[in-house]
């Protein structure tokens, strides 16, 4: 077949730049923009506190001119520019000597709609005007007087006193006091008086609901348009409390994606907080925008009893905000609520020092918004669903639910669509006796208010713009409209198109000219691309913003010029992927199998078939109904071939051999025996019906079986108490059998708590609650904040009918004792992994005693042991300790001491055995402790020392890394550890006793590591830093470049002392750097981040299994991420590899040069060494932390050094003498008592 030429492009244009159309900026713009790019810039602080300190009363706001006003004038501060003018001013004039470089013009309130307030909606453009001339006097004033200064005055534009995103009205969530046009065109008017009065930039600020923002933005964009030029617009929003979120709900990059669009000089943060806590905004601002980034926070929280309402002083906020400076973070500086001339006097002195930020590169993505922010960079992993259940004309229930005017159910259909897996919802009302507009407006505006689905972006569909609008009018977030075309001429696409811009929307084009809509692969790609062209350089669209849709068209017809439908739009998707850069693609999947309507199981293979294909060959989007969509490698074989005949266009006979088929493969007809087989439990009575679902981990018909379980035994405490707990009682003796393993035993969990969540509401009404086997209070110990194990615990211990009370990670020995006396729990457990968590322990277990409690304590963790329970912990605790090593064990430990025929046996047995173990103890022949000195002339002697010096040298931030890359090598083997799977992968899916369990497992987890990626749920960050170093004794000094003249850094390792045989040399990490200059020593830290941390938790309640599926998963991925990075030093960084090619395995078995130990494992055990580490890479900006106890948070880190050292190797060091204890303290400047606790578990000695 001859293929016809692809490539249409005008051979005259440059496609594919991102040449916005941007109209030409004013002269102070430019002149701002420069002096940006030279230094930090200025703001002016509060121009509210300072009136207040003047203590104005009445008539001072109301002049002469406003002596009869009818209403009281007092704190319409915006009114004194006419009535006090030179109280303006003055304020003004102090803080440009207290070196503010912009002034904001006293104009907060100065839109028609905040002034209603005063009945004074008539005076915008004076009041406004007059704004604008008293700060330019001041301006001038001082320009004057300091010659070769210069100085901008900034319109402000406040958030008005009004929300578009939220109803005030508890009972009516759609209502809205405000119109989206109404605050649009009361912005028009204050921007119209803010230009034309002489402002020099504006300022959009204190934004806590983005959609009244988006409302400034269209206004402003209007007011630049008719006026023929730009002036420099900032944004500030703010973040109003601890949620990290504005008060509508939106995240800081959802933030941002939301407002990009107007292009602005600036994006910040202001109001609300103080510095301390608008920092990490500000720090997540810094990495993801592509331009300036402000930062005016408040004095510190507010504190009524300051004379300023705010506890900071200027040189409290000056030092807050050097941190800022110091760390790169802002290019623009300032102060909100509480600050003073004096503060800003303090924060230029303390900052101006330090070079402003430099804005990285633009996100090569499509950045879409809801309440959380959703960006499609393309490539594999990042489908993303669109649901199409939200569409009266796609879904005969949603349809049905908007006519009976029942929006509360056509929420709920929203919200199925998102957690069935769609990522945005389609939403579309056109339907011919419905008023569409209405509908859309009504429907978004409640869908505003519902968290669940609000967080995803919209995409606004219609064929009638006025709805498209209507819609847009609605949502804060960016959302994508559906659709555009050149099917009315180019004029039509570039005015819709410039609207979308307008709103912040991206944009679906349909491939439909006025010739009709394309069928063929030529029309396809000839009109995408004429109308890329048109939209890139005549409509000043960004690349990123355009969604092509293809036309997904209908195959199996039995009409031959549609069999190659479905193929062309395959191989069309990839054609405009090539020739249109930074465009997406998209397409209604729907459409492609409607030949087969009634038949939903081919349908279903279509669209799998169908989307694996396009999906290949670069498709990133497709309205799907995200519920019902077959997983390719689980059809049919032989569907799946007759299916990838028709679409694929492979046979001519494809569509009649798939009809000939489709009766056989019908979903109402009968699955076959083995469905059937599978199914015959359902015949059972209900409850055995019930304990089956417990035993196999199926949640399917939990709360129906329940509720007839209840119907049927009258009460639903008899329920839980006869056929669920029947269920767990075989659960629990399986698992304690062997039969049964981990997964299992969390599936069945779910299960339970679903049946039991059901029940719940008719335990409250009869006021009575179940009967249990025990309580159990478990916590992770202050300073450790891993809990994977400790949860493992809590969801077996609840299968079995315990009351488990989880404390959490970190907590303090004061809340364990608190709750243990209030809840009087039969059990009490502590998990801690680090070898700090130890000490924690003996602490918890001394207060324990104090406080009068005895209860029995379990002690697990991976650093703890039956041995060191018995001697370290046990002695300083009265009641029963045991230590606990597996989950499995767990309950029948608790069993015993339940038993009263068992407990007093099972403790006297404990007591013997643990006195054994300190007996023996104490009787231990002490190892041979080598004397340090002597140790020091035994190193570990290596050749070929110094590796070449790195290529880049210093500190390299890695903000996002591939999780797809970093899944190519995860090593599996310790994710089976954790579910007590033990096994060496990929040997153990072979396993005769595990491999069943195993393969489920590891199918389990990479479709939720698929998952995870797909919707962008992991953000692995990493810091690497090589420098130039050198042993000192057994430390090393780090420096900053080759020529070793400035130290930066030092990190102090420790010499096994220990006499091992047939080893010779006493070593340490020290001894893999030479003594003289040309080496050099490496660090990394990498984190999973909190992002899936939190999600993870999310789980806790709903999905235990899923919760520790993801910890997990978030764990090997940390590690992963690790390895990951040390490829990159070694073949690029450091570039000592540059040719290595090493297989995963390989990997894995550290088949390379050089070595990354970390602290608190053996060459390196204690950990306070990786504060040093975290110092020298500022760990911190990649959102992980240390703990007191050093312990890295979130617990899915990683950190460490590294050795190039080609002889570098991992070893022991575990019998610390004395002499190098008080050696260690010396060094680190510690007493010999700080050395010991840190060193406790290596130390030689006893103490």
């Amino acid at each position: 077949m001859t293929r016809p030429c692809l490539d249409p492009r005008p051979r005259n244009r440059t496609v594919g730049a991102m040449s916005l159309q941007r109209l030409p900026l004013n002269p102070a713009g430019e002149r701002l923009e420069a002096l940006l790019r030279q230094r930090i810039v200025f703001l002016d602080g509060a121009m509210g506190t300072m009136i207040q300190q003047l203590k104005l009363q009445e008539p001072d706001y109301r002049g002469t001119r406003f002596a009869d006003h009818p209403g009281q004038l007092k704190g319409n501060n915006d009114l004194l520019v006419v009535t006090k003018p030179e109280v303006v001013r003055d304020i003004h004039r102090a803080y440009l000597e207290a070196g503010a470089d912009i002034l904001e013009t006293n104009t907060f309130n100065g839109t028609s709609i905040a002034l209603a307030d005063y009945e004074m909606g008539h005076l915008v453009r004076e009041l406004n005007t007059a704004a604008v001339q008293v700060a330019r006097q001041a301006v001038d004033a001082f320009k004057a007087a300091h010659p070769g200064k210069d100085a901008f005055v900034a319109g402000a534009i406040g958030p008005t006193n009004k929300t578009l995103s939220m109803s005030r009205d508890v009972n009516d969530s759609a209502k809205r006091d405000v119109t989206f046009v109404q605050v649009r065109d009361a912005y028009r008017e204050q921007v119209d008086a803010l230009i034309d009065a002489g402002a020099d930039l504006l300022l959009c600020e204190t934004v806590f609901d983005t959609l009244v923002l988006k409302a400034a933005l269209f206004a402003i964009d209007e007011a630049f348009e008719a006026r023929g030029f730009r002036l420099p617009l900032m944004i500030s929003g703010t973040i109003t409390d601890a949620s990290g979120r504005t008060l509508t709900g939106q995240t800081t990059e959802a933030f941002w994606n939301s407002v990009r669009h107007a292009q602005p000089l600036s994006i910040g943060m202001n109001c609300a907080l103080g510095g301390e806590q608008m920092r990490p905004h500000i720090a997540e601002l810094a990495r993801k925008a592509d331009i300036f980034v402000s930062c005016y926070p408040n004095a510190g929280l507010p504190n009524p009893l300051s004379p300023t309402g705010f506890p900071e002083g200027p040189e409290d906020t000056a030092a807050i905000l050097e941190t800022f400076a110091r760390d790169g973070l802002v290019n623009i500086l300032g102060g909100c609520c509480g600050t003073t001339p004096d503060h800003i006097a303090a924060i230029r002195r303390r900052t101006e020092q330090y070079p402003p930020r430099t804005p990285g590169a633009a996100t090569p993505a499509l950045q879409l918004s809801g309440l959380e922010a959703l960006n499609i960079v393309g490539g594999p992993g990042t489908f993303v669903n669109v649901g199409e259940r939200t569409n009266v004309a796609g879904s005969r229930i949603f349809k049905g639910h908007i006519e009976k005017d029942d929006y509360r159910s056509a929420l709920r259909v929203a919200k199925q669509q998102i957690e069935a897996g769609a990522t945005v919802i389609d939403i579309n009302f056109d339907a011919g006796l419905l008023d569409g507009a209405a509908a859309m407006t009504k429907f978004l505006n409640m869908a505003a208010t519902e968290p669940d689905i609000a967080k995803v972006p919209f995409m606004i569909d219609s064929s009638n713009f006025d709805i498209i609008e209507a819609g847009l009018r609605c949502v804060q977030g960016k959302a994508i409209v559906n659709s555009i075309s050149l099917k009315e001429g180019p004029q039509e696409l570039i005015r819709r198109a410039r609207l979308c811009r307008r709103y912040g929307a991206a944009m679906i084009v349909m491939a439909f000219d006025e010739q009709g809509q394309a069928a063929s692969l030529a029309d396809k790609v000839r009109i995408c691309v004429r109308a890329y062209g048109i939209l890139t350089q005549e409509a000043g669209v960004d690349p990123q913003d355009i969604i092509f849709d293809a036309n997904i068209l209908t195959v199996g017809t039995g009409m031959a010029e549609h069999n190659r439908y479905a193929l062309d739009f395959i191989e069309a998707v990839a054609e405009i992927k090539r020739l249109c850069p930074g465009a997406r693609t998209s397409g209604g999947l729907s459409n492609v199998s409607f030949a087969f309507a009634g038949n939903n199981k081919v349908r279903e293979a279509i669209h799998s078939v169908f989307l694996y294909h396009a999906i290949k060959a670069g498709l990133d989007m497709a309205i799907v109904n995200a519920g019902m969509l077959e997983v390719y490698t689980e059809i049919d074989p032989e569907l799946r071939d007759l299916v990838e005949d028709l679409v694929l266009c492979r046979r001519v006979d494809a569509t009649d051999r798939l009809m000939e088929a489709a009766p056989r493969f019908a979903a109402t007809k009968t699955e076959g025996a083995d469905t059937s087989k599978k199914n015959e439990w359902r015949n059972l009575g209900v409850e055995a019906r019930l304990a089956h679902a417990l035993v196999k981990g199926i949640d399917d018909h939990a709360v129906a079986d329940t509720e007839e379980a209840r119907v049927k035994l009258g009460r639903p405490l008899l329920v839980i108490e006869g056929p669920l707990m029947d269920g767990m009682r075989v659960v629990g003796q399986l698992f304690g059998e062997g039969k049964m393993f981990l997964p299992q035993v969390v599936r069945s969990a779910r299960v339970m708590k679903t049946a039991v969540a059901h029940l719940e509401p008719f335990m409250a009404a009869e006021k009575v609650g179940g009967s249990t086997q025990g309580s159990f209070l478990i916590a992770t110990v202050k300073g450790d904040v891993h809990d994977i194990g400790k949860n493992i615990v809590g969801v077996v211990l609840a299968c079995n009918n315990y009351a488990v009370t989880d404390l959490g990670v970190m907590t303090p020995t004061e809340r364990i004792v608190a709750e243990a006396q209030r809840l009087k729990p039969d059990f009490i457990g502590l998990s801690g992994l680090i070898t700090p968590s130890l000490d924690e322990m003996i602490t918890v277990a001394k207060e324990l005693k104090r406080a009068g409690i005895h209860t029995p304590l379990l002690i697990g963790g991976a650093t703890t042991s039956k041995e060191h329970t018995a001697i370290k912990i046990a002695e300083h605790y009265d009641g029963p300790m045991v230590h606990v090593g597996d989950a499995s064990l767990v309950t029948t430990v608790c069993s015993d001491l339940l038993n009263p025929a068992k407990r007093d046996g099972f403790i006297g047995d404990l007591k013997v055995e643990q006195a054994a173990m300190r007996e023996a103890y104490e009787k231990q022949q002490p190892a041979v402790v080598i004397p340090l000195a002597e140790a020091r002339k035994r190193p570990l002697i290596t050749t070929a020392l110094v590796q070449p010096a790195p290529r880049k040298p210093g500190v390299t931030l890695f903000e996002r890394i591939d999780p797809a890359a970093v899944a190519e090598i995860i090593d599996w083997t310790p994710f089976f550890i954790t579910w007590s799977l033990k096994g060496a992968f990929p040997q153990i899916l072979q396993s005769a006793k595990y491999g069943s369990e195993a393969r489920g497992l590891f199918d389990s987890a990479r479709a939720e590591l698929d998952e995870l990626i797909r919707a962008q749920r992991v953000h692995l960050r990493g810091a690497a830093g090589l420098w130039a170093a050198r042993r000192v004794g057994d430390d090393v000094e780090v420096y900053a470049d080759e020529a070793q003249a400035k130290q930066i850094g030092r990190f102090h390792f420790l010499r096994d002392q220990r006499q091992r045989p047939r080893v010779d040399t006493c070593r340490s990490l020290a001894d893999l750097v030479s003594a003289s200059k040309g080496d050099h020593l490496g660090a990394f830290a990498v984190t999973a981040g909190q992002e899936i941390e939190d999600y993870a938790a999310s789980f806790k309640e709903k999905d235990p299994f899923r919760q520790i599926l993801i910890q997990a998963l978030a764990d090997r991925l940390a590690e992963g991420c690790a390895e990951w990075l040390h490829r990159e030093v070694r073949k690029e960084l450091w570039g000592y590899a540059p040719t290595e090619a090493l297989s995963v395995k390989e990997l894995i078995d550290e088949e390379y040069a050089g070595r990354r130990p970390a602290a608190g494992y053996p060459a390196c055990p204690e950990h306070t060494e990786k504060a040093e580490l975290w110092r020298l890479l500022d760990a911190d900006r990649l959102g992980c932390t240390l703990t007191e106890s050093f312990a890295m948070n979130p617990a899915a880190s990683v950190s460490g050094l590294y050795f190039g050292n080609p002889q570098s190797i991992y070893f022991d060091i575990d019998n610390v003498g004395r002499d190098q204890v008080e050696d260690y303290a010396k060094r680190k400047g510690w007493t010999i008592e700080q050395a010991e606790r840190w060193l406790r578990p290596v130390l030689g000695y006893k103490t």
